[in-house]
């Protein structure tokens, strides 16, 4: 007693009579706007890998979590090395200054001699300005790489 398969005899598809299609010219009526017909695709319910946000990534400390951390440490890294050699060429650059044009160690501001008055006094404007900069790109990096992880 051996079963066959059963053979299913394909489904005939009946032509459907379809009307001329309508001039540029003339609108069309009511009657055929309402018989038109959505079209979608048969694969909306697919299956779709997954996607995970970054910030997953980072907090469960993967590969790619490494490597958006490690781009903003790299960045933050860079952008402190930037303010830092700026701000030992300006400390450095002007005790070389005073021992070039030694006629600017003779200038007196207010009875002190200028190289002291810059240095005790007009160099931490300078550290402010800078420190400000540096904090001002550091958020700017940040909001960046936020951004980055976000939109992942």
């Amino acid at each position: 007693m051996s079963q066959e398969p059963r053979r299913q005899e394909p489904r005939r598809i009946e032509a459907r009579r379809h009307e001329p299609r309508p001039s540029r010219r003339t609108p069309l009526s009511r009657e055929a706007t309402s018989r038109r017909i959505t079209v979608t695709s048969p694969r909306t319910t697919a299956a779709r890998r997954p996607r995970y946000p970054a910030t997953r990534e980072i907090d469960e400390q993967t590969r790619l979590g490494e490597v958006y951390m490690r781009s903003l440490l790299r960045t933050q890294f860079r952008l402190a090395l930037f303010v830092c050699t700026v701000l030992a060429c300006v400390i450095g650059g002007l005790p070389l200054l005073f021992l070039l044009m030694p006629d600017l160690g003779e200038v007196r501001l207010l009875g002190v001699p200028l190289a002291w008055a810059v240095l005790a006094g007009l160099i931490y404007p300078a550290f402010v300005v800078g420190a400000w900069l540096y904090v001002r790109q550091a958020e700017r990096n940040e909001r960046h790489f936020s951004e980055l992880v976000e939109r992942r």
